[in-house]
């Protein structure tokens, strides 16, 4: 009898899953699950511009991680991990595709992946030899992909599974620390490198982890290009106000180099399509011309120390027993940069409108919107 109630319950499940044109797929313990035949899953490759808390969960230093007050204080009211007054680039893309937020692939309670994972990790580099040990470089986050592939068999089945990383928009924001780390280190890579070669070394890198997810089944991809590094007000606090022009330099090669990259992917990898968002002029648009962009101050970070509060003390107390004072601005929302290096909520939805929907002027073939739009 029991079996029999069963069986009807789940034919009157498929019945109003195909009258509301979704799938029925299998999960675990045997359970289903609605999605419907539309849906499109983010999955999340990065540094801290796109870390949702990953850095909470692995042995690292206070340096990588935002755990803490005054990270998070706005939309969250907590610190999250995320090195931001509030929500970052990603979590207003799944917002746009009608997604809920999708959380760090290394939190605890995340065991759904049908609506994507983030496995984005502050500090992280396309290079191995970037802060090894402190981050999840990016082949490993590669690695965790594929990992969570095969869960995904699991969870919704191989044919669904298949499908839906088909269908999914793979958003990469990679390089700003192998290009900080590099200025850190006093350029000492450049006895062995020159600044081309290191710049072909990080585009090699990426362009290998993109074959593997197109390997694995992607095909839809997002990037933004390389933000103007030099200019945060991390370095123009210690370089008397003026921007660093190696990392300047740096940049401006990385981002030349992705373009032509994508452009050679295009037409090598069989459905390959991408969208690139030209985040270098979006950011020197909103810190030369903020009243433009509804805020007040361009330069000066909301939260830190020093000049342009430019040093990256916010909410770092206590450290090595001594206390180090910072400063926080009263309303996150009048700046576009909130700490040393990092936007504000309001700033990375000015960014995230840009690559959801911008026109070609700023972001192409495709827009984010076109792709999670395409079948």
């Amino acid at each position: 009898m029991n079996m029999m109630m069963s069986s009807r319950i789940y034919i009157c499940f498929l019945v109003l899953c195909a009258s509301l044109g979704i799938i029925p797929t299998p999960s675990l313990g045997h359970s289903h699950i609605c999605l419907p035949d539309d849906h499109v899953a983010l999955f999340i490759f990065g540094d801290s511009l796109f870390d949702a808390g990953n850095n909470n969960y692995i042995n690292t230093t206070y340096e990588f991680r935002a755990n803490f007050y005054p990270f998070g204080e706005t939309f969250f009211n907590y610190p999250t991990g995320r090195f931001s007054d509030g929500r970052i680039i990603p979590d207003f893309i799944a917002e746009f595709a009608k997604l809920p937020l999708i959380p760090a692939y290394l939190h605890p309670g995340h065991k759904r992946y049908a609506d994507g994972a983030n496995f984005a990790s502050s500090g992280a580099g396309a290079l191995v030899e970037t802060y090894p040990e402190y981050v999840i470089d990016l082949q490993t986050q590669f690695s965790n992909f594929k990992r969570t592939k095969m869960l995904l068999k699991k969870e919704i089945g191989e044919a669904e599974a298949k499908t839906l990383v088909s269908r999914a928009v793979y958003i990469t924001y990679i390089g700003s620390s192998d290009y900080t780390s590099a200025y850190f280190a006093n350029f000492s890579v450049f006895q062995s490198y020159s600044p081309e070669e290191y710049v072909d070394m990080v585009i090699g890198n990426l362009t290998t982890v993109i074959k593997g997810i197109h390997k694995e089944g992607g095909r839809k991809f997002a990037f933004l290009n390389m933000a103007p590094l030099g200019c945060v007000p991390l370095f123009t606090a210690i370089n008397a106000g003026e921007c660093v022009e190696e990392i300047t330099a740096l940049v401006k090669l990385h981002n030349k180099a992705l373009s032509h990259v994508l452009q050679e992917l295009e037409s090598q990898l069989k459905g390959f399509k991408h969208s690139i968002t030209d985040l270098y002029s979006l950011v020197n648009e909103a810190v030369n011309n903020p009243l433009k962009y509804g805020f007040k101050e361009g330069e000066t970070a909301c939260c830190g120390s020093g000049p342009y509060r430019g040093y990256p003390t916010c909410g770092v107390t206590g450290v090595n027993g001594s206390v180090q004072g910072y400063e926080l601005c009263e309303n996150p929302n009048d700046y576009v940069v909130f700490d040393a290096s990092h936007p504000t909520e309001r700033a990375n939805l000015l960014y995230a409108k840009a690559m959801w929907n911008g026109n070609q002027s700023v972001t192409g073939p495709y827009n984010v919107k076109a792709l999670v739009e395409q079948n």
